[in-house]
């Protein structure tokens, strides 16, 4: 039986997180993407939640371009068909506040109930929206009305990211995914600080759910770095040089090796930051090397 959300927080979850078709994409296509979700999440047992992005192009004034379908369908559909809880993710920054209200109740009133409040691309662009903390506290008494749960994004390398945590926590997040991981410096330092930041001010930390995702080639790299990762040189040799075909292989014990040590030392140190992992299928033409990924973690994190 699939835990829920709530309850997979306080214990590892494992989420994962498949591409949704696109808005162009042909009705009998995207129900065939549909069917190929279902069946890599039905035969995964440990996967806790699906976290659904919204795919979102920004231009030079930072008005949206929305590439996926409306992500909600989506989720509803698989979380119907696997039992499994599902997260939406929207950018509120292109929102106003009244649009992102209408926004919350459509989405509750669709059967979803959790989400990630996620913000824009730039910071010198002035968005019409909320920041993501005021999006929280707008989103937070229909979100808790109907028993879910908000989450947003961290990115390790970004300076003062521990106090925008804390903020953010403070203002309704439960949770906090990561930007797609391949190094455990940067996250590894913003769980000290974080963890340092709660003690100081007497709140419980929320999770950090560590992201990763394969790679199969230099393109996947660049694709991976668009979406905001930092990918170490020394990282991308050890993936992606090597016998021609074994990359996604190299990049599953890669993301293994990462998780297994941002681990050991929160145990080693008593950082008390819950930790959990997101495996992103970062393309269409990849959610069978994401399943991969989904597997090996699968085996290898802590029983439920």
């Amino acid at each position: 039986m699939p835990r829920n959300l709530k309850a997979a927080l306080h214990s590892v979850p494992l989420l994962f997180e498949p591409v949704p078709p696109s808005a162009r994409t042909a009705p009998g296509r995207a129900a065939q993407i549909v069917d190929e979700a279902t069946r890599l999440i039905s035969g995964v047992a440990r996967i806790d939640a699906l976290d659904i992005p919204e795919l979102v192009d920004e231009n030079h004034e930072g008005r949206p371009y929305y590439r996926s379908g409306d992500p909600r369908a989506f989720a509803q559909a698989l979380s119907q068909r696997t039992g499994r809880d599902a997260i939406v993710n929207k950018v509120v920054a292109h929102l106003t506040p009244g649009a992102l209200e209408e926004w919350i109740a459509e989405t509750l009133t669709g059967g979803v109930r959790h989400v990630i409040l996620v913000g824009g691309s730039s910071r010198y662009i002035p968005y019409p929206g909320p920041t993501v903390a005021e999006a929280n506290r707008i989103c937070r008494p229909g979100i808790d009305r109907a028993g879910g749960l908000i989450g947003n994004i961290a990115i390790p390398q970004r300076t003062g990211e521990a106090h925008r945590l804390l903020a953010k926590t403070r203002a309704g997040a439960s949770f906090f995914t990561t930007q797609i991981l391949f190094d455990s410096e940067g996250v590894l330092r913003l769980l000290r600080e974080y963890d340092g930041l709660c003690r100081q001010a007497g709140a419980p930390p929320a999770p950090l759910i560590l992201s990763v995702a394969p790679l199969a080639d230099e393109a996947d790299a660049e694709f991976a770095r668009w979406l905001g990762a930092d990918i170490p040189e020394a990282a991308e040799r050890s993936i992606l040089e090597g016998e021609e075909g074994e990359a996604v292989s190299r990049s599953i014990e890669h993301a293994l090796r990462l998780w297994a040590e941002v681990r050991e030392v929160t145990v080693h140190e008593g950082l008390e930051v819950p930790l959990g992992a997101n495996v992103e299928q970062i393309s269409a033409r990849h959610l069978n090397s994401a399943g991969e990924l989904i597997r090996s973690f699968a085996r290898h994190l802590p029983p439920p």
